[in-house]
């Protein structure tokens, strides 16, 4: 069965296309012996199915494997590996579920590499581990563009907040999937009327072994395999709460310096600064990088190097017994942990508006990025806020075609805007500021299509076409689900190493740089109290409260 593609993302090609795919030489092969096992195939046998917690690496020694993806019944044949090529791609590293499978279409031997040995391989054989790891990049990038991206289909209204929700787990996730959009094509009715689906069941996700009707992005993850799984009895050095740039780095410093860590996202991987569009004060990109490129970039650092990375796993509570924590996710289920670094952040405040609810998603945002920029499809947008995420977003979207106007409450955006931005937005024609002026209203059917601005001097209100309002005004730091052990400053921004001095009794345990209140729970980036919520401080942030840790954890021992 055929689904139409929305006209808003590249269209993968429906025929077989070579995959990145070196040939091992015979030296390689010799190297790579050690930590696998051979095993004989024959025509017919699948390595692995659509759908298999399989995480291990084939390498093919004799014979012939065709990856073939699963269509109603039928499969088609996507690319074919030979001898001396290499199976796999970055679920090796993430957990997902497979969602390709590999056929045998010539008997021969393959070298099978248990995850766990894959692991060790990629970490003692850096000459090994360089190419391997550079063609699982490529093939997931390739993936994400090509007939591969077909196997796993999100269906639903580009107004749809639900749908939106999914569509932005699927992106900054970087999973391979197809958008089809219901506006696009009437035809896409007729199909999800063949499979028994009508719109009350959208938006739904269909992939290798299951049809998901109105799933959450949390239902969608648990689906591929990507939220945290409990592993009885087991402890962790670290857990990190959080995976922006403070936590990425974390689990980063965590990981190759040998604590068993997992980094948690109640969202998706990247956090806030994931979806910047553009970061261009970050030290050694001089022409700047995409938030997205930067943490994703991140995030498979950390995994190379052994850390776990779970999205979205909500934080629910945090709780100290004996010496350990246990971290309490919202379904219950309780991480054990040597030490904590709390990364997670703040977020976005919202607008005090009428009808808030049912525009987010549809027409209000809370991050400027491609996928935003394709809904909004060059349309005039309205960005509120005065820092330099607001400028960043306005930039970004005068750069897409839309016509961008910036609502601020004070006279001057040089007052709260590095001045690189300011003079950007005054050189660029298809930006307008509005000064002292604030949004009083919103409008629209299944969108947002208009919002009414207001004068703050003299309370005189006009409307304009509006098809999205990206909303930066302030952040919120997220840190309900710390508990009391944790003290605060008044903001809710958690307080460390000497701005405890006046809080903490006397003759007690003097805190570590980033240590909060409670000893072996430490704190980075934006959610402390004090820092300077700049994407490379978060790093040096991050990075420095691993030292801490281990400082910690050798006082335990």
């Amino acid at each position: 069965m055929v689904l139409a593609i929305a006209d808003d993302q590249p269209r993968p090609v429906s025929v077989p296309q070579p995959v990145d795919s070196p040939v091992l030489s015979a030296a390689q092969l010799a190297e790579i012996a050690p930590f696998g096992t051979e095993q004989p195939v024959v025509v017919g046998e699948y390595l692995f199915r659509a759908g298999d917690a399989s995480y291990d690496l084939f390498v093919v020694l004799e014979g012939e494997v065709a990856i073939v993806r699963s269509d109603t019944g039928d499969e088609l044949p996507l690319t074919v590996f030979e001898p001396g090529m290499f199976i796999g791609e970055l679920t090796l590293l993430t957990g997902q579920r497979r969602f390709l499978s590999a056929r045998v279409t010539k008997p021969g031997r393959v070298l099978v590499v248990s995850q766990l040995e894959f692991r060790r391989l990629m970490s003692v054989k850096p000459s090994l581990a360089d190419p391997i790891f550079t063609t699982l990049l490529a093939r997931r990038g390739q993936m994400r563009t090509g007939a591969a991206a077909l196997a796993i289909r999100i269906i639903g209204s580009r107004y749809s907040p639900e749908a939106m929700s999914l569509r932005a787990f699927a992106e900054h996730s970087r999973l391979p999937h197809t958008w089809v959009d219901l506006e696009s094509d009437q035809e896409i009715h007729t199909v999800l009327k063949a499979m028994d689906l009508g719109p009350q069941d959208t938006p739904v996700v269909i992939t290798p072994t299951e049809v998901l009707r109105n799933p959450t992005p949390a239902t969608f993850a648990e689906h591929l395999g990507l939220t945290f799984q409990p592993t009885p009895g087991y402890i962790f050095d670290l857990v990190v709460v959080g995976s922006g740039p403070a936590g990425l780095a974390a689990a980063v410093y965590g990981s190759s310096e040998g604590l068993r860590t997992v980094c948690l996202d109640a969202v998706a991987i990247g956090g806030q600064a994931g979806a910047s569009s553009r970061i261009e004060n970050y030290t050694g990109f001089p022409n700047g990088i995409s938030g997205a490129d930067l943490t994703s970039r991140a995030a498979v650092q950390a995994m190379r190097l052994g850390a776990r990375m779970n999205a979205p796993c909500e934080v629910a509570g945090l709780r100290t017994e004996a010496g350990f924590h246990a971290v309490v996710l919202g379904d219950g289920t309780e991480i054990a942990t040597r030490a904590v670094i709390v990364a997670s952040g703040a977020r976005y405040r919202r607008l005090a508006l009428d009808d808030l609810d049912r525009f987010e998603g549809a027409g209000v945002y809370y991050a400027a990025t491609d996928l935003e920029a394709r809904v909004c499809d060059g349309r005039p947008v309205l960005v509120v806020g005065g820092g330099n995420s607001a400028g960043q977003a306005a930039i970004y979207m005068a750069g897409r075609h839309c016509k961008v106007t910036i609502a601020i409450r004070g006279d001057d955006l040089s007052r709260s805007m590095s001045s690189y931005l300011v003079d950007r937005i005054e050189a660029d024609h298809k930006i307008d500021l509005l000064t002292c002026t604030e949004v009083a209203g919103l409008a629209g059917a299944d969108h947002l299509e208009q919002v009414t601005l207001r004068s703050v001097p003299d309370g005189s209100t006009r409307a304009m076409p509006c098809s999205g309002l990206f909303c930066f005004i302030g952040a919120s730091p997220s840190t309900a689900w710390v508990g009391p052990g944790v003290m605060l400053d008044g903001a809710g921004f958690v307080l460390t190493d000497r701005r405890l001095a006046d809080a903490l009794p006397a003759g007690g345990v003097d805190p570590l740089p980033f240590e909060t209140s409670t000893p072996g729970v430490f704190a980075a980036g934006d959610v402390r109290a004090g820092s300077m919520k700049r994407v490379a401080a978060a790093v040096g942030e991050g990075s420095s409260a691993v030292r801490s840790v281990h400082e910690r954890l050798a006082y335990a021992i």
